[in-house]
């Protein structure tokens, strides 16, 4: 059975003002830089030749799409949790200026253009989702709430291509980038759950349990491939944690990923090794070690009361933490243009081990 956990609201205890403050200054520059510009666009003629910002007015930053909503998400995560921000009042100037009715409408005009059915499927679609919930936790904090009022309608467009989707999709998507499935589910699912989506929430549960109830003996050994951002079994194993109670978890978990303890998965323990940052693959793998965190963590959190895994998780969680967040400061855009959201979600999941 589904247990009924609710949103799980992040707390600041992990987020130091200073490094707040440092991540947040990159997002908001990444926000407004145009340049370099890795688009997801399919020429349909001459006229489809447009600038990054003419063709996306809300999120035309961030070298792409999709980093350009989570750094927006990013920014608004950090704007809630984190009390008294200096860049506060910046974060809510360019989220007027970036999330009004007009640009969302022109996101919304793209995307629902023929030929785009599959555009930032999935991946895209989840961090829409994410940003979405956290808008409307600003707007229930007192912050504005027309920034959440305009995104919902490509929200809205997102959330029935992907119950459309996943009711004719027979197979998860087990990669270490963005197609995976699982990392989906998972923003999916906590966006259900704060939007008050009983629909859309039971629709991922649903997809869940069907592609991953059964799994036994998860491929710890393949991992990690060079460009790996997440674990496949990590996001997977975090994802289950919102489809069993911890007992029902246990059996699971163990199942899945056996030998934490001195076993196969015990490498998933072990944070990854990066050997070239000036490579837009190989700076995949400090996002890997930033997302393993928040899978641990969250593991952890939902083991019973004295399962012996439960220590190791947390121990490696904090290792992971400190190996990713030692490099999104790196001067590099490269990695500075997306690893910020992922040391926030890291430090602002809930679950995370003080």
């Amino acid at each position: 059975m589904l247990e009924n956990r609710g949103f799980r609201v992040p707390t600041p205890r992990m987020i130091q003002e200073e490094l707040a403050t440092s991540i947040a200054t990159i997002g908001l520059a990444g926000a407004v830089c145009e340049y370099p510009n890795k688009l997801d666009h399919v020429l349909h003629g001459a006229d489809d030749l447009r600038s990054p910002r003419a063709l996306h007015p809300a999120f035309y930053g961030c070298y792409d799409w999709h980093s350009a909503v989570h750094t927006h998400w990013m920014l608004a995560r950090l704007l809630r949790v984190v009390p008294d921000l200096p860049a506060a009042a910046r974060i809510e100037a360019l989220f007027d200026a970036h999330l009004s009715d007009a640009n969302l409408a022109a996101e919304l005009a793209y995307a629902s253009a023929p030929g785009r059915a599959g555009f930032e499927r999935p991946y895209g679609w989840a961090w829409t989702f994410a940003l979405t919930a956290e808008l409307g936790a600003l707007a229930r904090a007192g912050r504005s709430a027309s920034w959440h009022a305009a995104l919902q309608p490509l929200a809205g467009l997102f959330r029935e291509r992907l119950i459309e989707h996943l009711a004719r999709q027979t197979y998860p998507i087990r990669a270490g980038t963005h197609a995976n499935t699982a990392f989906a589910l998972s923003l999916t699912w906590d966006y259900a759950r704060a939007e008050g989506d009983a629909a859309l929430a039971e629709a991922v549960r649903a997809a869940a349990l069907r592609f991953y109830d059964t799994d036994r003996d998860g491929p710890a050994n393949f991992e990690p491939s060079g460009n790996d951002f997440l674990s496949p079994c990590l996001v997977e194993a975090e994802l289950m944690t919102r489809c069993y109670d911890a007992i029902g978890y246990a059996r699971w978990s163990q199942r899945f990923l056996p030998g934490f303890l001195g076993g196969i998965a015990a490498r998933l323990l072990v944070p990854a090794t990066v050997s070239d940052r000036a490579d837009a693959q190989g700076v995949h793998l400090d996002g890997l070690n930033l997302s393993r965190a928040w899978c641990l963590a969250g593991m952890a959190d939902h083991l019973p009361e004295g399962e012996p895994r439960r220590a190791a998780l947390r121990k490696a969680a904090r290792e992971h933490l400190a190996a990713g967040l030692a490099h999104v400061q790196s001067g590099d855009y490269l990695g500075e243009h997306w690893l910020g959201t992922f040391a926030v979600k890291a430090m602002t999941q809930g679950g995370w081990p003080s």
